[in-house]
């Protein structure tokens, strides 16, 4: 392919983020389906940290995060709600022993898996990675939407926006030419979400009684 002056002026790697295959990572609240968040990115670590920072910079308590099998996101929910412990001396002689990572006991999160074969689910498996098993099947029994741990919502937030944006539709001759234009269509059906669904609702843990 050849490449205008502009785009032969940038590295690989800036080439890729400007012109290259994006992802647009999202949050939705399930019961008010309510977009908290979205960002045009790589599938990469770092973006995900800048994707989950600012999820969490919305929510005023560590809700239920359910997702894909994507390792990031377990990677950044531990950095992100952990700390570190020195561990007691010994009295020994040789090197001390690294501080040991602490998990936040009140971090939940759980990954669906499905396995495809010929592009059809053949296995569905969910794994609990944080969290008490006991709050969080008693946070799915006080759902009023869904009492299982799934992925569907978001799924179902990806086809409507699919359906706004000419973009974003499987086998498309519309393809967006840079992430800034990407961004600004994307944005306006997340806008329109935003209007109608903000009726002063806050996103909270529902209070456990005893």
């Amino acid at each position: 392919m050849v490449l205008c002056k502009k785009k032969k002026a940038l590295s690989l790697e800036d080439f890729e983020k400007q012109y290259g295959r994006h992802w647009i990572w999202t949050a939705l609240d399930p019961e008010s389906k309510l977009l908290i968040s979205f960002f045009i990115g790589q599938r990469t670590l770092e973006d995900c940290k800048l994707f989950i920072e600012d999820v969490v910079s919305r929510v005023k308590t560590k809700p239920l995060f359910t997702s894909d099998k994507l390792s990031h996101y377990q990677t950044t929910l531990a950095d992100k709600f952990s700390h570190f412990e020195e561990q007691e001396k010994t009295g020994q002689r040789g090197r001390p022993k690294k501080p040991k990572r602490v998990i936040d006991p009140e971090l939940m999160y759980a990954i669906v898996h499905k396995t495809r074969e010929n592009g059809n689910i053949i296995k569905l498996e969910h794994n609990i990675v944080f969290g008490d098993h006991k709050d969080i099947f008693w946070i799915l029994d006080s759902s009023k939407v869904s009492k299982t741990i799934n992925t569907s919502f978001i799924e179902r937030s990806n086809l409507t926006l699919r359906s706004h944006a000419k973009n974003l539709v499987r086998k498309t001759i519309c393809f967006a030419k840079q992430v800034q234009g990407l961004t600004a269509q994307v944005s306006i059906p997340l806008c329109q979400n935003s209007c109608r669904l903000r009726q002063g609702r806050q996103l909270r843990r529902p209070a456990r009684s005893g």
